[in-house]
């Protein structure tokens, strides 16, 4: 490390940051890994914050959730900045106002007409490195484009097979738009790479998240059948989801294809070995989403409209980390052990030292040990997730806003919280905040909505509805010196700021 450099953020020293994805960022052309991205790390670094933890960022599915991705291996093309191509020269500035897409396919056209050619070496020299996965992702949009949307199951028996001939031929046939999805990766690492030496300099850690599982409908599932569940027309014979819990009567029935684990461990896990490396070449530290997963799961047969018909099986957590751990270096790994959190699924994630998660919100419905001021250290504490309402709506719903809680177990809730406070609250969500900060928790985070005081329409996901979930945006200007002097303050006061350099 360079003696300039700070120190690494570290999930066990006493630290924190703050929950926000890109897409969440202000811009006049959406959320983005730009210029408001390197402007949001300096209001983090100058607020005393070690983190900034983000939602996946792999390509979204229709509706936007990125944790239903067409390719877990990528990055979103919607994040990349087409600001910054006006300036390196790739689009013109009348073709800023387009959409994405064609923004993106304007500057591939310029790119192959007139590129620099240390660009264009770098772009080759990018192909080659991250062949291994790259050149399955691409192919597999080109024959997404080529087939109008259609899934993997529908092309052609000898594509959905993956016989090698046909695969060479597509390739031949669908060189151009297979190169633009290339070109398009090229310029979202380009510019991610930018955030995150930025983020070093500044001293913040980037915290990313990976679910556990995949879309049936992905370059992973299509490029690796064996690892899966299917049947001989590729569709799964059994999916995930887990059973009826806090945010749903019925279960949440995910859909995604289940692992076949014994295949798994064949291969030396190899798949999700490759898959972690990848992400420690994206981030410091990465939330394992579900990681009750890999103790045990819950399976659904297919064709199940519900979560409700399931049954619990057992998963090879264990020889899974062992080999995750030895493999794949400098990324720190937070287990998202919320849910049913067995004395098994407790025990898979102390062998492994994991940091697990505590949410204030869920707390208060519990008994006075799972307050903050009793949650472990060696653990990472919110006031919510993007899963959750916002604190201040959390607080302002009495049960009558969602279906999530009963009146009686709202009104439960708050007076715990009084409690805990020792008063009436003046700002739930900063006294909340209060609480988290000052928990004996080595990492907390502050969900950015949470530190704006946004009420319940700040919140970015409802699990088990699919309408207006991850279209919350912080709208300019919010990051005023009033509020970073406050977080900062905050920060400081619970002794969690770095140490100076």
């Amino acid at each position: 490390m360079q003696a300039d450099m700070p120190v690494k953020p570290s999930l066990s020293r006493r630290s924190s940051g703050v929950l926000l994805h890109p897409t969440s960022l202000p811009g006049a052309r959406g959320g983005t890994i730009g210029a408001e991205a390197l402007g949001f790390v300096d209001f983090l670094a100058d607020c005393g914050q070690s983190w900034w933890q983000m939602l996946p960022v792999c390509p979204p599915d229709e509706i936007g959730s990125p944790y239903a991705s067409p390719s877990s291996f990528a990055g979103s093309p919607a994040l990349i900045d087409t600001d910054i191509l006006a300036v390196e020269g790739f689009l013109k500035k009348a073709e800023l106002g387009q959409s994405k897409e064609k923004a993106l396919r304007a500057a591939f056209a310029s790119f192959r007409k007139r590129a620099a050619r240390e660009d264009k070496e770098d772009f080759e020299a990018f192909r080659v490195r991250e062949a291994w996965w790259l050149s399955d992702h691409a192919l597999f949009f080109g024959l997404k484009d080529a087939h109008h949307g259609r899934p993997w199951t529908e092309w052609d028996e000898r594509l959905r097979r993956r016989d090698p001939a046909r695969l060479a031929e597509a390739r031949a046939n669908l060189a151009e738009e297979i190169r633009y999805h290339e070109f398009s990766q090229w310029l979202f690492s380009r510019q991610w790479q930018a955030v995150r030496l930025h983020a070093a300099a500044r001293g913040v850690g980037l915290m990313g998240d990976a679910p556990i599982y995949v879309r049936h409908d992905s370059v992973d599932c299509w490029a690796n059948q064996d690892l899966f569940f299917l049947n001989e027309a590729g569709a799964p014979t059994a999916v995930a989801g887990v059973p009826p819990d806090y945010f749903s009567a019925d279960g949440q029935l995910w859909g995604n294809p289940l692992y076949r684990w014994d295949r798994h461990r064949e291969t030396g896990f190899a798949w999700w070995v490759a898959r972690l490396k990848a992400c420690a070449e994206r981030f410091d530290a990465l939330r394992l989403d579900h990681f009750i997963g890999f103790r045990n799961y819950w399976e659904i047969p297919a064709g199940e409209t519900t979560a409700i018909k399931g049954r619990w099986v057992n998963a090879p957590g264990d020889e899974l980390f062992e080999t995750v751990l030895r493999e794949v270096k400098g990324l720190e790994i937070v287990a998202e052990d919320l849910g049913v959190a067995t004395p098994e699924v407790i025990a898979l994630r102390d062998k492994f030292k994991l940091p697990g998660m505590r949410l204030a919100q869920f707390s208060f419905g519990g008994a006075e040990k799972d307050w903050p001021a009793h949650w472990p250290e060696r653990c990472v504490g919110y006031t919510g997730t993007h899963d959750n309402d916002t604190t201040r709506g959390w607080w302002e719903d009495d049960g009558t806003l969602n279906a999530q809680r009963s009146a009686a177990q709202a009104e439960k809730e708050r007076r715990a919280f009084r409690r805990a406070l020792g008063r009436e609250p003046v700002l739930p969500s900063w006294d909340m905040l209060n609480l988290v900060f000052r928990s004996p928790a080595n990492t907390v985070i502050a969900p950015m909505a949470d530190l704006l005081n946004s009420g319940g329409d700040a919140r970015m996901n409802r699990p088990g509805t699919v309408a207006d979930n991850w279209r919350w945006r912080m709208e300019p200007g919010m990051l005023t010196p009033r509020l970073a002097g406050r977080l900062a303050l905050l920060t400081g006061a619970s002794g969690r700021a770095p140490d100076p350099e």
